[in-house]
Order: C-alpha cells, then sequence, then structure tokens
C-alpha cells in the first residue's frame, strides 16, 4: 500500500485545496487593479450632480436672456419669413406657397374688419333716429360677411388644387387646419397678417 492511499480522505482533500489555492494566488494578483475598490458611497457621492444652481437669480437671468433672445429672432423671422426661427404653425414650404398665394390676390375677407366698423358706427349714429336704415345697415354687414366667407371657400378650393399638384394630396393632408389656415389669412388685413407678406399684388407663387 503506497504512503498515499494510507493518508485519511480528508488530508488528501486539503492538500489538493492548498495546492489549488497556491496555483490561482499568482493569477489573481497578476490581474488585481492596484488600487483598493471605492466604497459604494464614495462612488455615488462623486456622481452626485447639483439640481438645484448654486446662484438662482443669475439662472433665472440667463434663462430669461435666452428667452428672450428666442423671441426677438421670431419677431424678426415674422417680418422676413426666415423659416428657421418661425413658429412650427407657419414652418414649410406648403405654409410659404399658402401664404404667397393669398398675399398676392384680393380677398374681401381682409376688407370685412374695417367695413364692419364703419357700419357699426353709422348704425349707433342713427338707429334712433330711423330703425329701417339701421336695419339695412345691419342686413349689409351680413350680406358682406357671407360674400367674404364665399370668397374665401373660391380661394381654398382653387389653392387646394395647386397644393396638390405640386406637393401631391397626401402631404398636404398630413399638415392639417389648411382650411382654417387659409381662412384666417383671408380675413385679415394685409399689413396686419404675419407672418408678413413677402410678395407684391399679382406675384403668385409658382
Amino acid at each position: 500500500m503506497s504512503l498515499l492511499e494510507k493518508l485519511p480522505f480528508g488530508k488528501r482533500s486539503q492538500a489538493g485545496d492548498d495546492a489549488a489555492a497556491a496555483t490561482a494566488a499568482p493569477a489573481k494578483t497578476s490581474s488585481g487593479k492596484g488600487r483598493p475598490t471605492p466604497k459604494r458611497k464614495d462612488a455615488q457621492a462623486r456622481n452626485l450632480h447639483p439640481i438645484v444652481p448654486a446662484d438662482r437669480k443669475a439662472a433665472k437671468r440667463e434663462a430669461r436672456a435666452k428667452q428672450d433672445e428666442a423671441w426677438e429672432r421670431q419677431r424678426i423671422a415674422m417680418q422676413t419669413g426666415d423659416e428657421r426661427y418661425l413658429p412650427p404653425r407657419d414652418k414649410g414650404p406648403i405654409k410659404r406657397y399658402i401664404r404667397d398665394y393669398i398675399d398676392a390676390r384680393y380677398s374681401l375677407g381682409e376688407l370685412f374688419m374695417p367695413l364692419t366698423l364703419v357700419l357699426l358706427i353709422v348704425f349707433v349714429a342713427f338707429s334712433s333716429r330711423q330703425t329701417l336704415l339701421s336695419f339695412y345697415f345691419m342686413l349689409a354687414i351680413y350680406l358682406f360677411l357671407f360674400i367674404s366667407i364665399a370668397d374665401a371657400v373660391i380661394c381654398w378650393r382653387l389653392l387646394r388644387r395647386r397644393l396638390y399638384a405640386k406637393f401631391g394630396r397626401e402631404k398636404v393632408q398630413e399638415q392639417g387646419h389648411v382650411f382654417w389656415y387659409i381662412f384666417s389669412r383671408c380675413f385679415n388685413l394685409r399689413r396686419w397678417r404675419q407672418p408678413a407678406p413677402q410678395v407684391a399684388r399679382r406675384q403668385y407663387p409658382e
């Protein structure tokens, strides 16, 4: 019987474990980082960033300055038609084409507000004297309103045909609210329109 066979099972196992540990020890030493592992609270402290700025007044002034700058860029874009800084509802070649077409034509709706104001002044001046004349003034206001609406609808139908031919039906329908965009601009005075007109009368877009 050999000497290894006489050793107890527990001693043989312990000798094998010691040999394996001795073999693995150099590998562990060679693959180490060479520095102690930081504690979790220290690592979390390094990753923390202050949510509230140290100087709230300075941060508020900076945010207000950026907002004022953005508003100023948008105001200038409303006058020059710069697409980069226009509001989302006015951006894009389709909206630009709509504005140019409406600004090139004469719309009855743009005369509705000033004419209504004049008729109302006349109505108030003569309402207590001649009832029949006041009735005719009110009738004229409503009649001109219906004619202006009909003119805006005609403009929408003609312009829609042009938009479909130039940009395609699906792309125009993706814009949404095209009718109200056309309608509201037709009922606004040319000098009060925003974005401001960039074309002259009768200068229709191609």
